[in-house]
C-alpha cells in the first residue's frame, strides 16, 4: 500500500468509528479512531498489554506513562502522538506510519517492525535493543540517542535525518542505507558505539569523513599531526 501522508490517505480512513471506551488488556481492535483526547497516567495504564490492533488510528494522542507490550498492530497509523516514558517492548508492527510524532523514554526491547515509515518524528532515548526491523524508514527525523544494540535490521532507510549517540552495538546489519542521514551534530558523535558491527551499512564519502575519528579510535588508531 502507498505510504499515506494524511488520516484522509488511508483506505480504511472513512470506516473509522471513535473509541468507545478505555483501552483494555488483550482487546480487539478494529477500525478503531482514538483522537483528540489525551491518554495520560492512569487512563492509559493501558492495561491494553496483548492487543489487536488492525486497521486503526491514533491522533493527537498523549500516550504518558503506560504500555501497549506484546500487542499486534497491523494497518495502524499514528499521527500527531506522543509517547512519554512508555512500553511497547515486544510488539509487532506490520504497515505502520508514524507522522509528526514524538518518542522519548520509550521502551521498545525486542519488538518486531516491518515495513513501518517514521516521516518527520522526534526519537529521543528509545529502546530497541534485541528488536528486528525489516524494511522500516526514518525520513526527515530526529534520532537521538537510540539504542539498537543487538538488533537485526533489514534494509532500512535514514533518508533525511540527523542521528546522534546511537548505539549499534552487536548489531546484524542487512542492506541499511545511511546516505542521505547526518550523523553527529553539537558535538556528539552521530554513532557513539558498535563500530566492529556496521557491516552491511551504506554510507557515503561526507560520513565516512564525519565517521573517521571515531573509527580511528575505535581500531586503535592514533592520528598525530604534530
Amino acid at each position: 500500500m502507498k505510504e499515506p501522508r494524511g488520516l484522509a490517505d488511508l483506505p480504511f480512513a472513512g470506516e473509522l468509528r471513535p473509541l468507545a471506551d478505555r483501552l483494555e488488556t488483550d482487546g480487539d481492535y478494529e477500525l478503531v479512531h482514538v483522537g483528540g483526547t489525551a491518554l495520560a497516567g492512569t487512563w492509559v495504564n493501558t492495561a491494553a498489554g496483548g492487543s489487536r490492533f488492525a486497521e486503526c488510528a491514533f491522533t493527537g494522542v498523549t500516550l504518558d506513562g503506560g504500555q501497549l507490550r506484546r500487542c499486534r498492530l497491523s494497518d495502524v497509523w499514528f499521527g500527531e502522538s506522543r509517547f512519554v516514558a512508555f512500553d511497547l517492548a515486544e510488539s509487532s508492527f506490520a504497515d505502520a506510519w508514524f507522522s509528526g510524532c514524538v518518542l522519548a523514554g520509550v521502551q521498545a526491547f525486542s519488538a518486531g517492525m516491518q515495513r513501518v515509515v517514521f516521516r518527520n518524528c522526534k526519537l529521543d532515548s528509545v529502546n530497541l535493543r534485541e528488536s528486528s526491523l525489516r524494511e522500516v524508514t526514518f525520513a526527515d527525523c530526529v534520532l537521538r540517542d537510540v539504542d539498537f544494540g543487538g538488533a537485526r535490521l533489514k534494509k532500512m532507510r535514514f533518508p533525511g535525518s540527523v542521528l546522534t549517540g546511537a548505539d549499534f552495538t552487536k548489531v546484524t546489519c542487512t542492506d541499511v542505507d545511511l546516505r542521505g542521514a547526518t550523523l553527529g551534530g553539537g558535538g556528539q558523535a552521530g554513532i557513539r558505539a558498535g563500530y566492529e558491527s556496521m557491516s552491511g551499512v551504506r554510507i557515503d564519502n561526507l560520513q565516512l569523513i564525519a565517521l573517521a575519528p571515531y573509527l580511528a579510535r575505535h581500531m586503535g588508531i592514533t592520528v598525530d599531526d604534530a
